[in-house]
């Protein structure tokens, strides 16, 4: 029965065509404005690492031994010490310190004149945790970060910029004042948002839109980027004056972060319980005053810091309220359409056709109009996505429209013109037969 409604839908849309353009283009506009912002919200909501994420975590410790001052959560960065002793007890599988700074960069060999670049110093374990993918070499090895050796690891920008996109492996670049050896180029790569570094305070006027910012352009071991860049760190948090500002190792600062891999259920609870001892024991030492820990892995992390742009949740709800009002402006051209044709479906139900057959032949021909309007919303949402990219947002590059959105707007728009057909077609399905022929 489905191919006989179908095909007296496509024979009804050859009648009235003003009409049925008319509701083709205002579920289309609708469609295109929602699934615009849909498809930004999807892009940034994201799991950054699928199939990963639950193995990695973010450990806090409050090391504020401020008095009568505790913090409601831990501090989002680690002080200095309390850092290094979580690294250094070896207890993930994995384990990653990090912190950012701004380094005057410049490649001997390269006839430019210095950039002032993010330089983010980690440790070895970084790259595999988070599935850095590399053009050319690799990774510091561990004995790198305990030696504290002059190498680096640059983004595939850095190495356009600078050496043409050539495999720069061995080659020489000046950070700051010291001389660091190229071990690795990494491929093209943008973490969306930039997960590794995402921290609620780290933005004084709240906006996430930072957090999709790209990554760093140089890497260097841990030991090696405080040496050569000592004083240029920013103040993350701090419970006193530093004593000399931007010198920040032993600082009465929190700055460090600190991210683990543990593999099992059993080894996350494992590191609970070693985080709460660490806290405990150096408390006793007199060294913190509070004892609070967390440990969220990786998509409770961003959902803490409310990773999402505000701006994008709004638009999106407002685009699904432009929606709305073209669904309510459909179901007033159904309707009218529909009722036009009393006399037509009068006789069908004289002729023994059921009220459920009318009603379902309405619905099927509701459904064509969506499909016809998703074909024009794709074509919308793809031109608002075009736009979206040549706005000036950290995340515009980042916008494109994969399989599940490409679904999501047909399924949609099917969805939306079936909710909008069914009071029409409910009023049509009730046409009086007798009635009607009556009056023919």
């Amino acid at each position: 029965m489905f191919a006989y409604y179908l095909e007296l839908a496509l024979r009804s849309l050859k009648h009235n065509r003003a009409l049925n353009v008319l509701m083709v283009v205002a579920i289309a506009v609708g469609i295109g404005a929602s699934m615009t912002t849909l498809t930004v919200l999807h892009i940034l909501s994201g799991d950054p690492l699928p199939g990963k994420s639950a193995r990695l975590f973010y450990a806090q410790v409050d090391g504020d031994p401020t008095p009568d001052y505790k913090h409601a959560e831990p501090p989002d960065a680690l002080d200095y010490q309390s850092a290094v002793d979580l690294w250094s007890a070896r207890r993930a599988d994995r384990q990653a310190l990090i912190v950012d700074s701004q380094i005057k960069t410049r490649a001997p060999e390269a006839n430019r004149p210095p950039l002032m670049l993010m330089m983010l110093s980690t440790t070895s374990d970084f790259f595999p945790m988070f599935e850095v993918p590399f053009e050319y070499g690799s990774a510091w090895t561990p004995e790198d970060d305990a030696n504290r050796a002059r190498v680096a690891v640059i983004s595939s920008d850095l190495n356009d910029k600078l050496f043409g996109g050539q495999d720069s492996v061995g080659k020489t670049l000046r950070l700051g004042d010291a001389d660091v050896r190229i071990v690795g180029v990494l491929k093209p790569w943008r973490p969306s948002p930039q997960f590794y570094d995402v921290r609620g305070g780290r933005f004084s006027n709240g906006d996430t839109s930072d957090y999709y910012t790209k990554p760093e352009d140089v890497f260097t071991p841990f030991y090696t980027g405080l040496e050569i860049n000592d004083g240029n760190f920013n103040q993350f948090n701090c419970w006193a004056p530093p004593p000399n500002p931007g010198h920040l190792v032993n600082s009465p600062c929190n700055w460090v972060g600190l991210w683990v891999e543990l593999d099992s259920a059993a080894k996350v609870v494992s590191y609970r319980e070693f985080l709460n001892s660490y806290a405990q024991q150096q408390k006793t030492l007199g060294r913190i005053r509070y004892t609070e820990t967390r440990l969220r892995d990786l998509m409770q992390w961003l959902d803490f810091n409310q990773y999402v742009p505000r701006n994008a949740k709004l638009q999106t709800w407002l685009a699904f309220a432009f929606l709305a009002i073209c669904l309510f402006n459909t179901v007033g051209l159904l309707l009218a359409k529909f009722l036009r044709r009393a006399g037509e479906i009068g006789v069908r139900r004289a002729l023994g056709a059921s009220r459920g057959a009318v009603f379902a032949q309405c619905l099927t021909e509701a459904g064509l109009i969506g499909l016809l309007g998703g074909v024009g919303g794709w074509l919308l949402t793809l031109l608002g996505l075009w736009l979206v990219r040549r706005q000036p947002t950290p995340y515009s590059d980042l916008v494109h429209m994969d399989v599940a959105m490409f679904f999501t707007t047909f399924v949609l728009a099917v969805v939306v013109s079936l909710i909008a057909g069914a009071l029409p077609a409910l009023r049509a399905s009730r046409i009086a037969p007798a009635l009607q022929l009556k009056t023919l």
